[in-house]
């Protein structure tokens, strides 16, 4: 039985309340809980004891998205925790990313804190260490490995997701295509587009694929003709490589020479998909919550992404990338740091919130003992991505990665740049920015690993 949810069936008899506690809206406990039920695989969580001494403590978690799932876990630990109060600051993605950091650099900011992998340069001098042993994260999490730093870890996955075709039900059924049709290779992908557009001369009424404003996903699929990101030193970056250029001109020739879309019309595919005026789109993962909350309205089904050569499987589909569990500020006092370990202790185990936030984001669990859960598994998105065995993970990237790729999509489409000069200056802007850090590619840790060019 879940532990949060154990509390309804014992009782809180163990609780002796005494008040509330100044200012922060807990309750002072005089002893801790007995008798509730240890959670989790190896990694353990016992409630069954007296968090900050009982005294009240609020601690402040900064986020960007998904605030009611993540105020679940929350919400959980104060039922067993009644003293403790943990509040969820909304903040909007564009504003995050600079004010967290002053803050954190001031000694101020959030106890806790959401982490994008891409900007894991700048938040790991200010992260404190899991007061968990490692081997234990590697047991029960998927791709664990891969963050700990000097035996040592301060982030990692609770899910994976990755790229995949998103299409319209009701316009795939109008074009007269059935599940039998859903296209392997890319040649096929392109015949399928053509029969989903609906144009009159110039003027589009219907677009069969449109990736305006994805620019930064279809930058990695290079992976699925055998070039690396990274040269075999896992440091100095490849992104101008023939794969690149063969991938950016596929799609440049689906608008310009197949006219399926246009750079002009719906400038960002996902307004567009959900408005109902693109028929397909290439994004990851996320966009279901995206459609459900924006477009609930829309019909629409997932497949994985198509490949070069359908008889051979390619060195790998696309990338992933793990959604990251949060930070402990490592500024923050040593009581709101010890509430907020033991928090992190109940966050890693709460089997219940993780399921709930995995399938909000529509995301293969990180956290093993939800490998087989059924609801999980008949997720579509999580469906179509298949096995994970067949996707790389490059390691957290920079986020000059997607920033330059997409520079350089935006250059060719809107500033007459040819696709090899826009590649070869992207790759200069990511080696000068990558020069200032001390980033290593996770990719020779791929399976399937091989140097380019393959």
């Amino acid at each position: 039985m879940k532990l949060a949810r154990a509390i309804a069936v014992l009782g809180t008899a163990a609780l002796l309340l005494t008040g509330c506690g100044a200012g922060s809206g807990g309750e002072t406990v005089d002893q801790a809980p007995s008798g509730l039920p240890v959670q989790g695989e190896t990694i353990k969580y016992d409630p069954n004891t007296l968090v900050n001494d009982g005294k009240p403590i609020e601690l402040e978690w900064w986020l960007w998205d998904g605030q009611e799932k993540f105020q679940a876990f929350a919400d959980s630990y104060k039922k067993l925790h009644p003293n403790v109060t943990i509040k969820t600051v909304n903040q909007p993605w564009e504003s995050y990313w600079t004010k967290l950091p002053l803050q954190l650099q001031s000694g101020k900011g959030p106890t806790l804190f959401n982490i994008h992998n891409s900007y894991d340069a700048t938040l790991d001098p200010y992260l404190e260490p899991y007061d968990i042993e490692t081997s234990d994260l590697e047991a029960d999490y998927t791709g664990a490995a891969a963050h700990v730093v000097d035996g040592k870890v301060k982030y990692l996955d609770y899910g994976l997701m990755t790229g995949l075709i998103w299409y319209n039900k009701a316009m795939w059924a109008d074009a007269g295509l059935t599940d039998s049709d859903t296209p392997k290779t890319w040649e096929q992908f392109r015949e399928v587009a053509k029969k989903l557009t609906k144009r009159e001369g110039d003027t589009f009424n219907q677009a069969g694929f449109n990736f305006n404003g994805t620019y930064q996903s279809l930058g990695f699929l290079q992976y699925q003709r055998g070039y690396n990101l990274f040269a075999q030193d896992a440091v100095t970056p490849t992104l101008d490589n023939p794969g690149t250029v063969q991938t950016m001109q596929y799609f440049l020739d689906l608008y310009n020479v197949d006219k399926v879309g246009s750079k002009d019309f719906g400038p960002k595919a996902i307004e567009s998909f959900g408005q109902g005026q693109s028929a397909m789109v290439y994004e990851w993962g996320h966009l279901n919550g995206t459609l459900k909350k924006n477009y609930p309205s829309l019909d629409y089904g997932t497949f994985q992404t198509p490949v070069p050569d359908a008889a051979e499987a390619p060195y790998a589909f696309d990338r992933y990338n793990g959604e990251s569990t949060p930070g402990i500020n490592k500024g923050a006092s040593e009581a709101e740091k010890a509430v907020a370990q033991d928090f992190m202790k109940f966050f890693l185990t709460d089997k219940t919130d993780m399921k709930n936030l995995v399938l909000n984001y529509s995301l293969a669990p990180a956290y093993k003992p939800l490998d087989s859960d059924a609801d999980i598994a008949a997720n579509p998105v999580v469906k179509a991505m298949g096995s994970l065995d067949r996707y790389i993970w490059p390691g957290p990237m920079p986020a000059t990665f997607e920033t330059s790729i997409t520079k350089a999509w935006q250059d060719v489409l809107y500033n007459g740049v040819v696709p090899e000069t826009a590649i070869s200056s992207a790759q200069k802007t990511i080696a000068s920015d990558l020069a200032k850090t001390k980033f290593k590619s996770a990719e020779p840790a791929y399976a399937h690993y091989a140097p380019s060019p393959r």
